[in-house]
């Protein structure tokens, strides 16, 4: 399943799955990232998956580029992560001052509002990995509809909590960032806590997430539930 591991600099491995981006090779990243971290394979410090690779950065104290890639080569791979897999709802409002990119949007893809919620909120999303900023989650794969690239421009802010889309993948801003997605929505959902060490990211790689609409009322009065 990996076709190609390497150095990455002094004290990582390069896992190479291929250069397409689907859920099959993902899945695959996704198998060798929960069995690498399930066998506490001394010497490693992170292990950091994306659509089609992982990195297994490590102390070169403790163990050698070798030794990790015999143990890398030689792990029993999980013949599934369904027990791990989360199916996530998370509400959104879509209101006009959340959906920040619905005009363009609109004129783009040549559908109204209500085309781009019904296309985009029916239908699960699955998460292929998380990053650029802490525990942003990267969800795929969005009606062909939909797909459009990045602003032009991109934002020097987007505010926390809002969810954009750009070719095929959707994702949730887990802090204000600059950032050139296609902003739909915001959820008042914290996506990422960093004050809860056990748990502080609430979508994971191999995760599977379910938007739904919610008014800016519900938005306001989310905190209060």
């Amino acid at each position: 399943m990996i076709k190609n591991i390497s150095n990455l600099g002094d004290a990582a491995i390069y896992c190479d799955f291929g250069n397409e981006v689907n859920q099959e090779i993902n899945a695959n990243v996704i198998k060798y990232f929960k069995s690498i971290q399930k066998k506490n394979i001394k010497g490693i410090t992170n292990v950091t998956p994306s659509y089609n690779k992982l990195i297994v950065s490590f102390d070169l104290d403790l163990t050698d580029y070798t030794n990790l890639k015999n143990e890398i080569q030689n792990i029993k791979i999980l013949s599934s992560f369904d027990d791990d897999q989360k199916l996530i709802k998370i509400p959104v409002c879509c209101d006009e001052e959340f959906a920040l990119d619905m005009e363009r949007l609109n004129k783009k893809l040549k559908l109204s509002k209500d085309e781009v919620l019904n296309n985009y909120l029916n239908k699960e999303y699955f998460c292929y990995m998380t990053g650029f900023i802490a525990g942003m989650p990267f969800l795929g794969d969005i009606d062909k509809k939909l797909r459009l690239n990045r602003l032009e421009t991109p934002r020097v802010k987007v505010p926390m909590g809002s969810v954009g889309i750009t070719e095929q993948f959707c994702n949730i801003y887990t802090f204000e960032s600059p950032g050139g997605w296609n902003i739909i929505g915001n959820t008042p959902i914290k996506v990422f806590d960093k004050f809860k060490k056990k748990e502080p990211t609430l979508i994971n790689p191999g995760d599977k997430v379910l938007f739904y609409q919610i008014s800016k009322k519900e938005y306001l009065n989310w905190n209060d539930k």
